[in-house]
């Protein structure tokens, strides 16, 4: 049975926070993040663009909006995936990221494809 929202489609993360291009005492923390795009339904769609919505521990939230990912916009036919790794600079040591991809399928129909919030933390921050 197809996924309705989503046509099918899975967001799974993975996040990496990068001391080396942090300034701790700067309240610069940068964080990597590593999205896998998988289509698991029956339709072959384009991933056309994407929306982000960042927000840190002082609940600043940034909106990130652009063509693609990476500089792609990946096909993805049924049963392949697409991954690709990013990266955003949060103030606060803690803030989450949720957002959707603006997919369309080849039979011109469009449909957003849900990223579900996930949390950027400096290790030992959060137990």
């Amino acid at each position: 049975m197809e996924n309705n929202d989503s046509h099918g489609f899975i967001v799974r993360t993975q996040v990496n926070y990068l001391p080396d291009q942090s300034d701790e005492p700067g309240n610069r923390f940068v964080f990597s993040y590593t999205i896998n795009i998988i289509n698991l339904g029956t339709q072959t769609a384009k991933l056309i663009s994407r929306h982000w919505i960042i927000t840190d521990a002082n609940n600043d939230v940034q909106e990130v909006r652009g063509q693609g990912v990476v500089g792609e916009q990946p096909l993805l036919a049924p049963n392949q995936s697409f991954e690709y790794t990013s990266g955003t600079v949060l103030s606060t040591q803690v803030g989450t990221m949720r957002g959707s991809y603006q997919m369309q399928a080849v039979d011109g129909t469009q449909f957003d494809v849900d990223i579900p919030q996930f949390v950027l933390s400096v290790p030992r921050v959060l137990h």
